[in-house]
């Protein structure tokens, strides 16, 4: 607000408006439009008249004890309206610094309110909460459908892999004797396996009971494709010890449609690819493609999925052991249906099903922007306080409270909500048959929901008898951490020796998968006796040894790493347990909130100061004084009203400093 001088163009007489009586404005001395205090400027002022002459001493010996420990009076400047002048911007400054720290201080403590307390403090209603809850009912009853719904093409996945063994493999017993289905052990029973594949194949609609029909292969083609992998040329003669063999591998392949299957079966039977010599055979290789439709989803009022069944027959003899292993193979995928027409309510029901998940959608999306609008908005308080931080104190906050700033369970709640958004659009694509990657959306939806139901731990944690998981998860994190790190160590010795010198002789430590899950288990009590039982007494030294290897894993882990491990998390558990009676420690965010205010003391102190202050106003080119009392402001449910005086005059005012109770204004 500018200042404005003018200066009077001849000299008169008279009284200053508003000015007490009995004092007039000295002729040839321009009249002043003033300010509060004159915090902007130094403008031309009358001299002292009896209310400044009774501000002034007031004005020179304020100062405000208990306030911040300092001295806040009035420069001695001199006499006249300089020192009251310069008292006023001192006194002011001081009153807008402790007005400003109050304010951060409030926001901090509103801050880190709970929803509950935000409401008694505001008024404010805790959208994020109503809204996490209405997200949770969402998403479970989300994850609900689409799992009963996957739930059904797992099924029916798997039990068309079982009628395929049945249909494809000779002597299937309906269990797989190992990671392999079945086995043969004679060159007659190898070719009437092989033959038998390719005649069920030819027979398929006449035996089979699904929904099934034949698919084409590479090419284009129907039918199915026989490869062989041998080596190139070679003798052998086991009784003399004489070997004499090419190891380069020569993979042949033929391709049997239906036409050539129709015919007389003795055609392809006698062909030459069929001669096979098994001490150079490494595998035979039976593949063709099915195609099928399931029609269990009619039921749940879905539609239906087509699948293609791309299905290997490996027989493996890779060994030469006399054995020859027989696995069956078979890879379902789901894909767009070419022509579907359906009557009923089931087209009608996809569609609510959609409209339900757009609406998850527009739920998460509102939540993304509330917590994301949180963390940016905490972030910036974060600024305040450091930079206020610094200048009062000169210091940087610690790394602990800079971090307190940093909500965790925003983050979770962000991530939670772009894993559903993204789940939510793949499953409307999956159930309008568009797409049919379910794995992807099972992983985003299923993470999703995970992740909002650990982020329900936030609102229990705001009851001290639910708060205590919490806690000391956060305490005994960083040390178990660290610990894991120690015995992972010596969990992977022994995992790599028990690989190298057991994997021959025991089936658990046949590759490093497996040696780690049997370890694991061994730590947590399980499969003990089995473990020991089924090692191979062949040689007694490997013997000798993995009872040393067994008995020393298990007394090192059960009985002192996994009780160290216990006594970490119990430790951080007292500790909690002994904060929550006698009081955590204070950090420096901690100590700045518990500062009780000394505004009270503050303003019992300057009472008689600020109400000597006084406003200069112009009107109608003549100046005067408004007391204190006549700009006093009242703060009623609307906010500050400014007095009758100053309103018929349409004075304009700025505020320069504020207070919960008071207002310093200049026009």
């Amino acid at each position: 607000m500018d200042v404005e001088n003018q200066r009077m163009q001849k000299p008169r007489k008279g009284r200053r408006s508003g000015a007490p009586e009995g004092r007039s404005v000295q002729p040839g001395r321009p009249a002043a439009r003033g300010r509060c205090g004159g915090l902007a400027g130094r403008p031309s002022v009358p001299p002292p008249g009896p209310l400044q002459r009774a501000l002034l001493p007031a004005t020179r010996e304020a100062s405000f004890p208990g306030c911040s420990g300092e001295h806040h009076g009035s420069r001695r400047g001199g006499a006249g309206p300089a020192g009251v002048e310069q008292s006023l911007r001192d006194s002011m400054a001081h009153l807008d610094s402790e007005v400003k720290e109050e304010c951060l201080r409030e926001d901090l403590k509103f801050y880190f309110m709970n929803p509950c307390e935000k409401f008694r403090a505001r008024q404010q209603i805790p959208w994020k909460l109503c809204l996490q809850i209405l997200k949770i009912v969402m998403v479970t009853t989300q994850l609900v459908r689409f799992g009963l719904s996957n739930q059904l093409v797992v099924a029916f996945k798997e039990e068309n892999a079982a009628a395929f063994k049945h249909l494809f493999l000779k002597g299937y017993s309906g269990t797989d004797e190992d990671d392999y289905s079945c086995s043969v052990y004679t060159q007659e029973d190898a070719y009437e396996s092989i033959f038998f594949a390719i005649n069920q194949y030819h027979r398929l609609r006449n035996i089979s009971l699904g929904t099934l029909g034949y698919g084409e292969s590479e090419g284009n083609r129907i039918g199915l494709k026989v490869c062989k992998q041998h080596y190139k040329k070679g003798t052998m003669f086991p009784s003399n010890e004489t070997l004499n063999i090419d190891s380069d591998i020569k993979i042949d392949c033929i391709h049997l449609d239906l036409q050539a299957l129709s015919q007389s079966s003795q055609d392809w039977k006698n062909s030459s690819f069929f001669s096979l010599e098994f001490y150079r055979l490494l595998q035979v290789e039976i593949s063709f493609q099915l195609k099928g439709i399931d029609l269990q989803t009619i039921h749940s009022r879905e539609l239906p999925d087509c699948y293609v069944f791309q299905n290997t027959i490996t027989f493996d003899n890779n060994a030469h052991s006399g054995k020859i292993k027989i696995y069956f193979d078979s890879d379902a995928n789901i894909e767009e249906c070419k022509d579907l027409t359906i009557s009923g309510s089931i087209q009608k029901n996809t569609q609510y099903v959609l409209v339900f998940d757009a609406f998850v959608i527009v739920i998460c999306l509102a939540s993304l922007i509330l917590c994301t609008r949180s963390i940016v908005l905490a972030l910036r308080l974060r600024k305040r306080f450091l930079n206020f931080f610094l200048e009062k104190y000169k210091r940087q906050v610690c790394d602990a409270d800079q971090w307190e700033f940093v909500n965790g369970w925003y983050v979770l709640v962000i991530t939670s909500d772009l894993m559903t958004v993204i789940g939510s659009v793949l499953k409307m694509e999956i159930k309008a048959k568009n797409l049919t990657n379910y794995n992807l959306c099972s992983i985003l939806l299923g993470t999703s929901t995970l992740f909002v139901w650990v982020g329900v731990i936030r609102y229990l944690g705001y009851f001290q008898a639910y708060n205590v998981l919490i806690l000391t998860m956060q305490a005994s994190l960083p040390k178990v951490l660290r610990f894991c790190a120690c015995a992972g160590m010596i969990y992977l010795g022994y995992t790599f020796c028990g690989w190298i010198v057991l994997g021959p002789y025991h089936n658990k430590f046949q590759n490093l998968n497996t040696v780690a899950e049997c370890l694991f288990s061994l730590v947590n009590g399980d499969d003990m006796y089995a473990t020991f039982a089924h090692i191979q007494q062949k040689s007694l030294l490997v013997w000798l040894f993995s009872r040393l290897y067994l008995y020393s894993f298990i007394s090192l882990f059960i009985y002192m790493i996994l009780s160290l491990f216990i006594a970490l998390i119990t430790d951080s558990y007292d500790t909690i347990k002994k904060y929550q009676q006698n009081g955590f420690p204070v950090t420096d965010l901690q100590e700045f909130l518990k500062e009780s205010s000394s505004k009270e003391k503050c303003q019992k102190e300057s009472s008689a100061f600020l109400s000597r202050v006084c406003c200069l106003r112009s009107a109608g080119g003549k100046s005067a004084v408004l007391t204190a009392t006549e700009m006093a402001l009242s703060k009623g449910d609307r906010g500050w009203t400014a007095p009758q005086n100053c309103q018929k005059h349409a004075v304009k005012l700025q505020i320069i400093s504020r207070s919960d109770d008071h207002l310093i204004l200049v026009n």
